[in-house]
């Protein structure tokens, strides 16, 4: 890994999922950074406020710094104002985790939740990160949006979560996820159980904004997920007027918020002259690979 902007997000990123501290040895071996590289780009980020180390053991942590200006950039996009109180009824009237996931061009990131189960199995999982495309009702939901080549190529990118990884349901071909995609374009929803973790139940429905331009996927997914004992296909099923009712009213508000202006948008054939038309992937710029969040 090279590159002074490089390694410093790498070494962000990988200090956001160890709370506990990191120490150099570990951060450098880890990223593949000299450790003398590593002890300068720490110390530069501890100058500027974003990492401090622990007093016990020397290690590593993010301060709160980077907490704050995500939850400063939510706050001035609007869509916490916009969208909670869709969220809260929904997880009221449904009695399980409800989340909002925005898409931003090329992937789906959770961004705002509302916990509907007050007693027994409750999931509560990571905020901040992105969707499993290939394996999630998620996935599903916004993929359906999209044209079929431009959703090969974006789960493609990111990879097929295989069953021995996620949930022995778990499609594990790209005719599998393109078969739950179809599937999900018909009915306006997407239901999966058992395929992102076993014994993990979600329902999502994507939010498109209505007179949208050819070609534009959806802004965002709502997702409804739970434990699969409780949340049963019949329960799931109940709640699907309630849930696309949910993602009309977001879409009616997003146009309000800035964050909601980033939908993937397939390039028109005509636009394009035969010899210039790129490949569905090759539209899609690489990316780094982040910590991947069901539903």
């Amino acid at each position: 890994m090279s590159g002074v902007m490089t390694r410093t997000l790498a070494i962000l990123e990988r200090l956001a999922i160890d709370v506990g501290g990191v120490s150099i040895a570990v951060l450098a071996d880890d990223l593949g950074i000299p450790r003398s590289a590593t002890h300068r780009l720490l110390t530069e980020l501890a100058e500027n406020g974003f990492v401090r180390q622990s007093r016990k053991r020397g290690d590593y942590v993010l301060t709160t710094k980077l907490v704050s200006l995500g939850l400063n950039y939510l706050k001035h996009s609007g869509v916490v104002d916009l969208c909670q109180p869709v969220l809260d009824r929904l997880a009221e009237s449904s009695g399980e985790l409800v989340r909002l996931g925005v898409v931003d061009v090329d992937h789906l990131t959770w961004v705002a939740l509302s916990q509907g189960a007050r007693s027994g199995l409750r999931y509560d999982p990571d905020m901040g990160i992105d969707a499993q495309l290939s394996c999630t009702a998620t996935g599903f939901a916004w993929l359906s949006t999209l044209d079929e080549d431009d959703a090969t190529a974006l789960v493609l990118r990111q990879g097929i979560g295989k069953p021995e990884r996620f949930g022995p349901k778990a499609p594990t071909s790209m005719n599998a996820v393109l078969k739950a995609v179809r599937q999900t374009g018909k009915q306006g929803f997407a239901i999966a159980t058992d395929s992102y973790a076993r014994g993990l139940s979600a329902i999502s429905a994507p939010i498109v904004r209505t007179g949208a331009d050819v070609g534009m996927g959806a802004v965002g997914v709502i997702a409804i997920s739970g434990p699969a004992a409780r949340l049963t296909d019949k329960k799931m099923r109940s709640l699907v007027p309630e849930l696309l009712a949910a993602a009309a009213d977001i879409a009616s508000a997003s146009k309000a918020s800035p964050l909601f202006d980033r939908a993937y948008a397939s390039t028109p054939a005509a636009d394009l002259a035969d010899d210039d038309a790129p490949s569905p992937a090759a539209k899609i710029p690489p990316r780094k690979k982040h910590q991947l969040d069901p539903a």
